[in-house]
C-alpha cells in the first residue's frame, strides 16, 4: 500500500463502532453482504438498447453468488443468449461480452436488484428452485408476447395477445372490438407432438375472449 506524505504525516485517530453493510432480505433471511458469495436471489426485469429497437426480459437465479439459471425472452432483436451467463459470478456477469445492449442493460438493473434485496424471492424461504423460471411462459413453454397494430384511417387490429395467435376479432355493431378467438400456439404444437393431425391439434388449441360469440361481425385482422 502506497500512501502520499501528507497521510504518512497524520497522527492516528481511533475509528468508530462498525456495525457492519445494513441488512438486506435474501431467500427468507436478513443478509449483511460483504462479498459475491452472500448474494442468492431469483429475479426478471427489462433491458433495452442504445438506439432503443429492441428489448430484452432477462430472468436470473443466483445461488451463493453464481448465475444457476437464465431464461432470455427478446423482442425487436435476435442478439442475446442465456448460455453465456451461467456459471458465472454476478459481478462476472456485469463485465462479460453479451453481444446485444439490451441484455448489457438488463444484467445491470438485475444486479442492482439483487444485490439490493429487492429480488422476487426475497422473502422465500431458501428461493425458488432452479427452473422456476420456466413457469412464466406456461404450457408449451412459449413467451406471453402481445402484437397490436393500429392506423387512424382503419383502427386497431389485434395480432396477437397473450393467449395466443389471433385468428378472428369480434365486432359489435359500431364496429368496437368485442373479443377475439386465438390459437395457443404452445398447445397445439404439443397436440401435434402426440400425433394430432395439424387441422384437429389446431381447433383443440383455439379458444376465444370477451364477447366473442355475440359479434354482429367477425374480421381477419391480418386481411380485413
Amino acid at each position: 500500500m502506497i500512501y502520499s506524505a501528507e497521510v504518512q504525516h497524520m497522527c492516528p485517530v481511533a475509528k468508530g463502532a462498525y456495525h457492519g453493510p445494513a441488512p438486506i432480505p435474501e431467500e427468507g433471511k436478513w443478509v449483511q453482504a460483504k462479498q459475491i458469495s452472500d448474494i442468492s436471489g431469483f429475479t426478471h426485469g427489462i433491458g433495452w438498447c442504445a438506439p432503443q429497437q429492441g428489448a430484452c426480459k432477462l430472468s436470473l437465479n443466483v445461488k451463493e453468488g453464481v448465475i444457476e439459471e437464465a431464461l432470455v425472452e427478446t423482442i425487436g432483436c435476435s442478439g442475446m443468449t442465456p448460455e453465456i451467463l451461467i456459471g458465472k459470478t454476478i459481478l462476472e456477469a456485469l463485465n462479460t461480452d453479451l453481444v446485444c445492449d439490451a441484455i448489457n442493460t438488463a444484467m445491470r438493473e438485475l444486479f442492482l436488484q439483487i444485490v439490493y434485496g429487492r429480488s422476487q424471492s426475497a422473502f422465500s424461504e431458501d428461493g425458488l428452485a432452479v427452473g422456476a423460471s420456466l413457469e412464466d411462459l406456461g404450457k408449451g413453454l412459449r413467451s406471453q408476447i402481445g402484437t397490436m397494430f393500429a392506423t387512424k384511417l382503419k383502427g386497431p387490429r389485434y395480432l396477437e395477445m397473450a393467449e395466443g395467435y389471433v385468428t378472428r376479432c369480434a365486432l359489435d355493431e359500431d364496429n368496437l372490438i368485442i373479443g377475439y378467438e386465438f390459437i395457443n400456439l404452445g398447445k397445439m404444437m404439443d397436440f401435434i407432438k402426440k400425433g394430432d393431425d395439424a387441422a384437429v391439434a389446431l381447433e383443440k388449441a383455439k379458444g376465444h375472449y370477451g364477447r366473442f360469440e355475440n359479434a354482429h361481425k367477425y374480421i381477419d385482422p391480418r386481411k380485413d
